[in-house]
């Protein structure tokens, strides 16, 4: 038989409820303990139509549901084989957390709580603070105390994230000439014994020998290999072979999902926009957005000006990237003035993305841009909204997160890639090359 396990007790900070209203359903056999200062400050988020103030309203629901007496007393068993959740309400602060921090705030209160139930165990290192607060993992640390991050939808190893690409080198030359006639194509099950490559639909592969090349790309039944042609988007020439995958993908209404990623400069805002002004007579409208995360994590209310004023600055990198497209065309070129005419007509929007709330996904070749400060739960949310005829396309840079709470394991972004790899309906670009300038890559891979 198998060693038992020890049972921990786990205490939930604030954030990890508003990241995952869910959670304490992700701690399988142990306990979970609720401070009553979470309790206290989830009232302040229950009002407002984020993520955060749904989680909010939708975890009071669920503890409101549970029996009364046993969450304040012993605890309520949240099933089979599953541990207990409970509320505990403190009397103030520990002595000995006031003398080292003095302040009597909400993080403090639940440190304290989590080090007087450490001293009440036979096994300190029973109880651990669960907190996506780096600063409050440090000062339970110092205080001798447990202390992790909440991973239950972190991926593992985002250094072998999914890329949707792969080089297969010393390739059939025969194969590669075939792929280079009329009709462009083969059947994968010939080409299986050359394959040095994991086969997934909709992956997309770079093919050569010492004679040659090709690009290619694996449909979504994994049956037919296809020649990928370097082909503009909106006048937008691909500058590469990663560009030129994401436009073919970007472009592909059997493709409802893309994910496309890449560091600061490599194109993945400009390709979706061109690929959607592309293909735009296939959907009713054009809807491009972002997350606001502001500086300093305060509200945009802090802000002064009115509502246009306040959301402005966030949503002018979208804007800019819309008139490189434009300006590519001369003022009295029609190109250039359906822009203007697509914009007027609200055939193509740009707005934050908590204005999507309540409004229809059908037939909309939908761009969430900076996609890696949403959370798995807000990725959900949003794809979950589709309709028919629907194209979503996330674009982001997994390393570059402004969301406190988020980093490049635990972001929407990043878990997206991790659980869609493979899926028919499903592809993904990873964007390496920078192509602003010399003087941008250089930056980008140095500072």
């Amino acid at each position: 038989m198998g060693k038992k396990r020890t049972k921990k007790t786990f205490v939930l900070d604030t954030n990890v409820i508003l990241h995952d209203a869910s959670s304490i359903h992700r701690f399988e056999e142990h306990d979970i303990v609720i401070p009553i200062a979470v309790i206290e400050e989830l009232d302040h988020f229950k009002r407002g139509s984020q993520v955060i103030n749904l989680n909010a309203r939708e975890f009071a629901r669920t503890l409101d549901e549970l029996t009364a007496d046993s969450l304040f007393n012993g605890g309520y068993s949240l099933g089979r084989n599953k541990g207990k959740v409970r509320v505990e309400i403190t009397n103030g602060l520990n002595e000995k957390i006031r003398q080292i921090f003095r302040e009597d705030n909400s993080d403090h209160r639940i440190l304290s709580l989590t080090y007087d139930l450490s001293r009440k165990t036979k096994s300190p290192d029973s109880v651990i603070l669960v907190t996506k607060d780096v600063n409050l993992r440090m000062k339970a640390k110092a205080l001798g105390l447990v202390a992790e991050d909440y991973t239950s939808d972190k991926v593992r190893g985002v250094e072998e994230l999914y890329s949707g690409k792969e080089l297969v080198e010393n390739f059939n030359d025969d194969l590669i000439a075939r792929l280079h006639k009329i009709p462009f194509m083969i059947p994968f099950d010939e080409a299986a014994s050359d394959f040095d490559a994991e086969a997934e639909a909709n992956k997309y592969y770079i093919l050569r020998n010492e004679n040659r090349s090709v690009l290619s790309w694996l449909d979504q039944d994994k049956s037919i290999l296809h020649r990928v042609d370097k082909v503009p988007a909106f006048g937008i020439m691909p500058r590469n072979a990663e560009q030129t995958f994401a436009i073919n993908a970007l472009v592909n209404r059997d493709i409802p999902l893309i994910t496309i990623t890449g560091k600061a400069g490599t194109g993945k805002t400009l390709l979706a926009l061109a690929a959607a002004l592309e293909v735009r007579k296939y959907y009713r409208q054009i809807y491009i957005s972002r997350p606001i995360v502001p500086l300093s994590n305060k509200d945009i209310g802090f802000l002064p000006g009115d509502v246009d004023s306040k959301i402005g600055p966030y949503m002018q990198p979208l804007w800019d990237n819309l008139k490189i497209i434009q300006d590519q065309f001369s003022e009295n070129d029609k190109q250039y003035q359906l822009i203007n005419n697509l914009v007027k007509d609200q055939k193509l929007v740009v707005e934050p993305l908590t204005y999507i709330r309540g409004r229809s996904l059908q037939r909309l070749y939908f761009i969430v841009d900076e996609a890696q400060n949403l959370t798995p739960h807000e990725i959900k949310t949003i794809i979950t909204r589709a309709g028919e005829g629907v194209k979503i396309v996330f674009t982001g840079d997994i390393y570059q997160i402004d969301h406190p709470y988020l980093d490049s394991q635990s972001n929407g972004l990043s878990y997206l890639i991790d659980h869609f790899k493979g899926q028919k309906i499903y592809a993904h670009i990873n964007l390496e090359k920078g192509e602003r300038s010399e003087l941008a890559e250089l930056a980008s891979n140095l500072l």
